[in-house]
């Protein structure tokens, strides 16, 4: 596997399997970079912005991405460990299978797009923006929610286990996958067709 140190390389030049070590992307466009199954251990991508930019397989590692943003991009099958993700935007994006582990998400915010089957257990996602996603079978076990903005997001066949939603707006998203019994609801904020799908998960026979 090819190493990459931290001597400035070009990003679109790197080979599928590389590892990236330390490199200091600040600030650059990455718009239509190509990366796949490379590894990026502790670069910093703050304040980059890309539009079309693609990762496959990809493990970011370390990653800084703080007040980055990423339009209509694919990061498909990757794995997200330890990054910051704060104040990141994403708009578009394909995020489908990749998983986040130990991540930071403050001030994340993530609209349109499909971040289907995205592993998100137990992810503190206190306070993000989402708002327009397809998140169909992602696993949100145990993730808080609390104070989120989730409007209008396909959540249909998630793990939604002990999840926390107090607190959250969730008005327009598809909550048929929520078990209310097994999830912290206090607060949060629904439409009225979600509350007859809440009252009706919980054995209630809503009448006209």
């Amino acid at each position: 596997m090819r190493a990459i140190e931290p001597d400035g390389s070009d990003p679109g030049s790197i080979e599928p399997g590389s590892t990236v070590r330390g490199e200091d992307w600040y600030g650059r466009d990455l718009s239509g970079v190509t990366l796949e199954r490379v590894e990026l251990v502790e670069v910093d991508l703050t304040e980059v912005t890309a539009t079309g930019a693609a990762f496959d397989e990809c493990t970011f590692r370390g990653v800084r991405f703080n007040a980055s943003v990423w339009r209509d991009s694919a990061f498909t099958g990757c794995t997200f460990s330890r990054a910051n993700l704060f104040d990141a935007a994403f708009e578009g994006c394909k995020l489908v299978g990749s998983r986040f582990d130990d991540c930071r998400f403050e001030l994340l915010r993530a609209e349109r797009g499909d971040w289907s089957f995205v592993t998100l257990r137990r992810a503190a996602l206190d306070g993000v923006h989402l708002e327009g996603l397809r998140m169909r079978e992602a696993d949100l076990d145990g993730a808080r929610l609390s104070g989120a903005t989730v409007i209008g997001v396909d959540l249909s066949g998630a793990e939604l286990g002990d999840v926390d939603l107090r607190g959250a707006v969730l008005r327009g998203t598809d909550l048929s996958a929520l078990d209310p019994r097994a999830a912290r609801l206090q607060g949060a904020v629904v439409d009225p067709v979600q509350a007859v799908v809440v009252a009706e998960a919980l054995g209630l026979v809503v009448a006209p």
